[in-house]
Protein backbone atom coordinates (compact mmCIF):
# COMPACT_ATOMS: atom_id res chain seq x y z
CA UNK A 1 0.00 0.00 0.00
CA UNK A 2 1.49 3.40 -0.93
CA UNK A 3 2.44 5.61 1.99
CA UNK A 4 4.65 8.55 2.79
CA UNK A 5 5.31 7.16 6.26
CA UNK A 6 8.50 5.30 7.18
CA UNK A 7 8.41 1.53 6.79
CA UNK A 8 10.25 -0.90 9.02
CA UNK A 9 11.47 -4.34 8.08
CA UNK A 10 12.02 -7.09 10.60
CA UNK A 11 13.62 -10.47 10.13
CA UNK A 12 11.86 -13.38 11.77
CA UNK A 13 14.69 -14.56 13.95
CA UNK A 14 14.18 -17.44 16.37
CA UNK A 15 13.26 -14.94 19.11
CA UNK A 16 10.80 -13.08 16.88
CA UNK A 17 9.27 -16.36 15.71
CA UNK A 18 8.81 -17.45 19.34
CA UNK A 19 7.20 -14.12 20.21
CA UNK A 20 4.84 -14.45 17.23
CA UNK A 21 3.99 -18.04 18.17
CA UNK A 22 3.22 -16.91 21.72
CA UNK A 23 1.14 -14.04 20.35
CA UNK A 24 -0.81 -16.51 18.20
CA UNK A 25 -1.73 -18.39 21.37
CA UNK A 26 -2.70 -15.10 23.04
CA UNK A 27 -4.79 -13.95 20.04
CA UNK A 28 -5.87 -17.17 18.29
CA UNK A 29 -8.27 -15.30 16.01
CA UNK A 30 -5.22 -13.79 14.31
CA UNK A 31 -2.94 -16.84 14.37
CA UNK A 32 -2.71 -16.91 10.57
CA UNK A 33 -1.74 -13.23 10.21
CA UNK A 34 1.81 -12.79 11.52
CA UNK A 35 1.87 -9.15 10.41
CA UNK A 36 -1.16 -8.43 12.59
CA UNK A 37 0.36 -10.39 15.47
CA UNK A 38 3.50 -8.28 15.20
CA UNK A 39 1.42 -5.12 15.36
CA UNK A 40 -0.36 -6.49 18.43
CA UNK A 41 2.98 -7.16 20.09
CA UNK A 42 4.11 -3.60 19.34
CA UNK A 43 0.90 -2.21 20.82
CA UNK A 44 1.17 -4.38 23.93
CA UNK A 45 4.83 -3.48 24.36
CA UNK A 46 3.98 0.19 24.10
CA UNK A 47 1.19 -0.18 26.65
CA UNK A 48 3.54 -1.97 29.04
CA UNK A 49 6.25 0.69 28.62
CA UNK A 50 3.79 3.51 29.32
CA UNK A 51 2.42 1.69 32.38
CA UNK A 52 5.94 1.07 33.71
CA UNK A 53 6.86 4.72 33.20
CA UNK A 54 3.78 5.76 35.19
CA UNK A 55 4.62 3.34 38.01
CA UNK A 56 8.14 4.82 38.21
CA UNK A 57 6.73 8.37 38.21
CA UNK A 58 4.35 7.53 41.06
CA UNK A 59 7.21 5.96 43.03
CA UNK A 60 9.34 9.09 42.52
CA UNK A 61 6.49 11.35 43.64
CA UNK A 62 5.93 9.18 46.72
CA UNK A 63 9.66 9.34 47.56
CA UNK A 64 9.55 13.12 47.26
CA UNK A 65 6.51 13.28 49.53
CA UNK A 66 8.17 10.97 52.10
CA UNK A 67 11.36 13.04 52.26
CA UNK A 68 9.84 16.51 51.89
CA UNK A 69 11.15 18.74 54.64
CA UNK A 70 13.74 16.25 55.87
CA UNK A 71 16.49 18.89 55.75
CA UNK A 72 14.43 21.77 57.11
CA UNK A 73 16.58 23.81 59.46
CA UNK A 74 19.84 22.12 58.50
CA UNK A 75 21.09 25.16 56.59
CA UNK A 76 20.90 28.39 58.50
CA UNK A 77 19.91 31.86 57.37
CA UNK A 78 22.44 33.28 54.91
CA UNK A 79 24.03 29.88 54.18
CA UNK A 80 24.00 30.36 50.40
CA UNK A 81 25.44 33.87 50.63
CA UNK A 82 28.31 32.57 52.78
CA UNK A 83 28.91 29.72 50.38
CA UNK A 84 28.99 32.05 47.40
CA UNK A 85 31.35 34.44 49.16
CA UNK A 86 33.73 31.55 49.70
CA UNK A 87 33.75 30.77 45.95
CA UNK A 88 34.95 34.25 45.08
CA UNK A 89 38.19 33.79 47.02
Amino acid sequence: MPTTRPRHMITETDEVAQALDDAARRWPEERNDRRRLLLRLVQEGHRAAVAEREVRAVARREAIDRTRGALTGVYGQGYLDELRDDWAR
